[in-house]
């Protein structure tokens, strides 16, 4: 039932609108770039958004009411809330430590985090502050060897859940980081160290808990790389296509759940399910992959909706969810399970250690007066509520 907690967030900022402004004066700007960018001319990173106000739910007033249960079961877990914090990449250069921050944030509050290959913690450590119920994103490597090792790595920590990003056979083309210097070959500019220096809180959180890197990585890296070295270690380890023979690998390897995140069309659906994969999560990387792709929203509704697959495979989705009433939407769309990334780094940029508590708290107000609103009881009874 809902936590005596549910309301406890900071009023200040009530919305991902007031938290993003906040973290936006935080942040160095080639941070928050990197942060709120899409490829080319970010069109379906507009759209992963607007598409959201097209859905419309029930309100539903005079029948018997008995309140709230926002948990929801994923995977033989019982989470408290039917949403969770996406995998992000360099998540402790837009903010410093964020991604202990919030996996810290996400077990004290029963939702599930995902780190990202390419973050700044490692698997161990991430592994350590939440107790063990982080889950762990794959950026498929070139070489079967290192992506063994990263998956022992794994199965030693008894990580729960395992997700294969599918979507990255190459980078976006994505200009602000083009601009900023944070494609590959990364690069310090005298512009960005510029706008590091306006940021005083930023960097002395920096200086606090070190400049971030590949923390996970490491230890396939060779010591003392300069950037135009590390660009060239990151095109060369993770520059490739993921395609069914090296997830039937993984899936032999790999006893734990088992997660194809990226997937929007209905032959990787039925593909998914030949190979036994137990969940996907249907998303187009935040609108930073394929600029003429459609919205991840759009994508739900024609997927969850195919008898095909419904009843057969765990259905989640991310991107372009800002708010409570945005996790119903997508939950009466079809979604067993929500995940949201960049209000999450909004939360921590704004609001540094205590920003993934508050955000967590946001979402979870926000979420019960939309259920409350449309007498929704339980999680699953959302797709009674679609309008269209």
């Amino acid at each position: 039932m809902e936590s005596p907690n549910l309301l406890k967030y900071d009023p200040r900022y009530p919305s991902v609108a007031d938290l993003k402004k906040r973290a936006k004066q935080r942040i160095p700007k080639f941070a928050f770039d990197y942060l709120e960018g899409g490829c080319n001319e970010e069109v379906n990173l507009r759209r992963n958004e607007r598409d959201f106000e097209d859905i419309l739910l029930k309100p539903s007033y005079l029948q018997k009411y008995n309140g709230i249960d926002m948990s929801t079961t994923i995977f033989g877990h019982k989470y408290d809330a039917p949403f969770g914090i996406s995998p992000i990449g360099l998540q402790g250069l837009m903010w410093p430590n964020a991604p202990e921050i919030l996996a810290k944030a996400a077990a004290k509050h029963n939702v599930p985090y995902i780190l990202s290959t390419v973050s700044t913690s490692s698997i161990e450590r991430i592994a350590e502050v939440s107790g063990g119920k982080a889950w762990f994103q794959l950026y498929h490597p070139t070489e079967n060897r290192l992506r063994d090792d990263i998956i022992k790595r794994l199965q030693d920590v008894e990580c729960p859940v395992l997700v294969v990003l599918i979507d990255v056979p190459s980078f976006g083309l994505r200009y602000r980081e083009i601009k900023s210097g944070l494609s590959m070959p990364p690069k310090m500019n005298i512009s960005n160290i510029f706008q590091a220096s306006i940021r005083p809180v930023w960097g002395i959180e920096t200086l606090r808990h070190g400049i971030p890197g590949f923390a996970t990585l490491q230890p396939y890296m060779e010591k003392g790389l300069n950037m135009s070295q590390l660009g060239q270690f990151m095109n060369r380890t993770f520059t490739g296509r993921v395609d069914i023979e090296k997830i039937k690998a993984i899936r032999d390897m790999w006893k734990g759940k088992l997660v194809l995140k990226g997937v929007v069309t209905e032959e990787d659906m039925r593909a998914c399910i030949e190979m036994g994969v137990d969940g996907v999560i249907v998303s187009n990387h935040g609108g930073r992959q394929v600029d003429a792709g459609e919205s991840s929203i759009a994508s739900l509704q024609r997927l969850a909706k195919d008898p095909e697959f419904t009843n057969k495979i765990t259905i989640m989705m991310d991107g372009g969810l800002r708010s409570g009433p945005d996790i119903g939407r997508a939950l009466a769309s079809g979604a067993e399970f929500a995940f949201m990334g960049r209000p999450f780094m909004y939360g921590v940029g704004a609001l540094g250690t205590k920003g993934g508590d508050h955000t967590i708290a946001m979402f979870k107000a926000q979420l019960k007066q939309v259920m409350e609103q449309i007498s929704c009881e339980k999680i699953v009874d959302f797709p009674h509520s679609l309008i269209k």
